[in-house]
This record gives structure tokens, C-alpha cells and sequence, in this order.
């Protein structure tokens, strides 16, 4: 499923617009108040209920339990991390997150794979933080029950909020997509079974796409990023 089937084609604007001048704006207001304040009540319950050892997020009002993952998943975004961990942490770049760290949007609460953030948001962490920023980095490895969401809602949303790169890691085809925020929203920069991944939020960060799902790539990608 893609974002255009996700969403409608008409322009925000002109919805707007239509609504702005039709005799039922104060009851749709009204009605739809009413489904946020219901909305905001599940996320509270939602933030007292979660556990660190369940990896769940708050989509659109709904509480997202996930299953275990696949060994293929848990490969991809743990080499992910790896590498992205010892690039970071060796030239002081920030922080890199993976899998338990919740994101906190507008609406949405996500726990993605993989997240970066740079130095200037990581100043203002503290210890005990359980809720964090919009990233400058997601990757999201796909799996049966997340690639709706990771195509659609999360490429939106993770658009809207100002995250700089965004990218999907297919586990199965080997494939890595990455996509970079312009002024419309994400652009698709590479996608690819081989060759380097360039990052754009990540400064100095090369990668073959090989090293996130190959044993012995990724460790010539690690004593590369070491030397």
C-alpha cells in the first residue's frame, strides 16, 4: 500500500476551504474535538501502561502491540545499529538509538528500529527521559505487520516533523531505500541492493548496503569505520 492510496487526492487546502464554508463547520468541530479528547485520553492510559519490555506505539488513537520479530529482522537492524553506533559514538556525532526509544510527535508515538539524533538535541536529554523528539534519522526494517505503516503513516509523519533521512530496510529482498526531506516531503535518493549509502543527516557516514545484511561485510564496514 502507498501514501497515495493511504490518502485522499484532494489538496488539504480546498478540503479546508470546503469546510470552512459549509453550515455544518460548527458541528463537525464539535465532533471532531470530541474524538481527539478520546484520543488524548487512550495516549495517557497509553504512556501508563506501556513496559519497557513491550515494544508498542500509539498510531492515530490505536495501541500497537508488535509480535516478536524474524531473525532476517532482527539481523538487518542490529547490524544497522552496530555500525551506525561505533561511526557515531567514535566521532562524538550524537546518538544513536534502537528499537526501545519512543518518539513522540504531534499525535503519534513510534518505537522505531533504528534513530539518530545530533549533538544539539542530545544536550538537552536527560537520564530518566522516556519520551524524545523528532530524530534527524529513522530506519525501519520492514516486516508483514509494519510496511503499511512504514510506507504510509510513518513516511508522513516522520516528513512533517523534520526528520532529514528516512530509511527502509526490506529484509527480505535485501533492499535499502533511502529517502531525504526536501521542501515536499521525501525524495527518494537510492535504492539499491549494492553500492554505498551516503548520509545526509549522519555527517561522514558511508556504508556498503551489503554490511547491514552480510556478517562478513559488516565487519569490514566496522575495522574501516575504526582505522
Amino acid at each position: 500500500m502507498t501514501v497515495e492510496t493511504l490518502y485522499p487526492t484532494v489538496p488539504i487546502a480546498l478540503a479546508l476551504q470546503q469546510l470552512r464554508h459549509s453550515p455544518q463547520l460548527p458541528r463537525y468541530v464539535q465532533e471532531f474535538e470530541s474524538l481527539l479528547q478520546e484520543e488524548r485520553a487512550r495516549r495517557a492510559r497509553f504512556y501508563e501502561e506501556i513496559s519497557a519490555e513491550q515494544k508498542a506505539e500509539f498510531i492515530n488513537g490505536e495501541v500497537i502491540v508488535h509480535s516478536p520479530a524474524r531473525l532476517k529482522h532482527t539481523v538487518a537492524s542490529q547490524n544497522l545499529f552496530m555500525i551506525l553506533s561505533v561511526c557515531v559514538s567514535q566521532k562524538k556525532l550524537g546518538y544513536i538509538g534502537h528499537e526501545k526509544v519512543l518518539i513522540t510527535l504531534t499525535r503519534n508515538d513510534y518505537e522505531p528500529d533504528v534513530v539518530y539524533f545530533c549533538p544539539e538535541k542530545v544536550q538537552e536529554f536527560f537520564p530518566d527521559q522516556v519520551k524524545f523528539p523528532a530524530p534527524d534519522f529513522v530506519a525501519e526494517v520492514l516486516s508483514p505487520s509494519t510496511t503499511d505503516n512504514d510506507r504510509g503513516i510513518k513516511f508522513l509523519d516522520y516528513a512533517a516533523h523534520g526528520v532529514t533521512e528516512y530509511w527502509i530496510i526490506d529484509p527480505d529482498t535485501e533492499v535499502v531505500e533511502q529517502y531525504v526531506l526536501m521542501e515536499q516531503g521525501y525524495e527518494l535518493r537510492m535504492k539499491s541492493q549494492t553500492g554505498i549509502l551516503q548520509s545526509i543527516a549522519i555527517p561522514g557516514l558511508a556504508i556498503p548496503v551489503r554490511a547491514i545484511f552480510a556478517e562478513d561485510e559488516k565487519l569490514v564496514a566496522l575495522q574501516k569505520i575504526l582505522n
